[in-house]
């Protein structure tokens, strides 16, 4: 009878285990997941943030002058004006001439020529996922009178290693047609690859 309670008891505790092990396992996956989708939105969040950031920063170096000419991304490394964190690792910022982005695509600064020669300036990124690239480009940019802001292009399948320069006469979504909709960002970042999506912001 003692033998008989114990295999019992031992018959009980494998089940318990399995219990426990099939309960640990659904929990990883739901928090697995739950962590994906928290860190997507952080980076999505990062990235307005740093463009944001850039287009102030942009301004303020080039305030005292009558327009962008010369606006690169060497110069504004050298300038102070990149976060660290949009720096390439194991780059110091004294060597360093490259800008990347949460999606560790590279990110393009230039002088635009809307409104004449050096007038304006982009800001472009490229390497997003489809997903960040329609949250990205639907989000309000500041489509109201004074915001600087001239239009946004989306381009699917642009290279993160050159830069795309989108022609500014084409610039997909115009001051008066913004904010984008998701359906209109979601018809435009088409690449799934590991190529990614690239937007650019053309400002005054």
């Amino acid at each position: 009878m003692n033998r008989l309670y114990k295999n019992e008891q031992s018959g009980r505790s494998m089940v318990e285990m399995l219990g426990v092990l099939a309960i640990i396992g659904v929990l990883s996956i739901g928090g697995i997941s739950g962590y994906s989708k928290a860190m997507a939105k952080y980076r999505v969040n990062k990235t307005l943030d740093q463009i944001s950031m850039l287009v102030m920063n942009i301004r303020s170096l080039y305030s005292s002058s009558i327009d962008y000419t010369g606006l690169s991304e060497t110069i504004a490394i050298q300038m102070g004006i990149i976060p660290r964190d949009m720096l390439p690792a194991g780059q110091a910022e004294s060597n360093a001439t490259a800008v990347v982005n949460a999606y560790q695509g590279r990110v393009y600064l230039g002088e635009g020529n809307v409104g004449g020669s050096g007038r304006s300036f982009y800001v472009q990124y490229t390497g997003l996922t489809r997903e960040a690239c329609v949250a990205i480009a639907s989000a309000d940019w500041g489509s109201q009178a004074g915001s600087g802001l001239i239009g946004i292009s989306i381009a699917p399948g642009t290279s993160q290693t050159a830069k795309v320069g989108f022609a500014e006469s084409s610039i997909e979504f115009k001051i008066d047609d913004m904010p984008v909709t998701l359906a209109e960002a979601a018809t435009n970042c088409t690449n799934t690859s590991t190529e990614g999506n690239a937007v650019q912001w053309f400002y005054y």
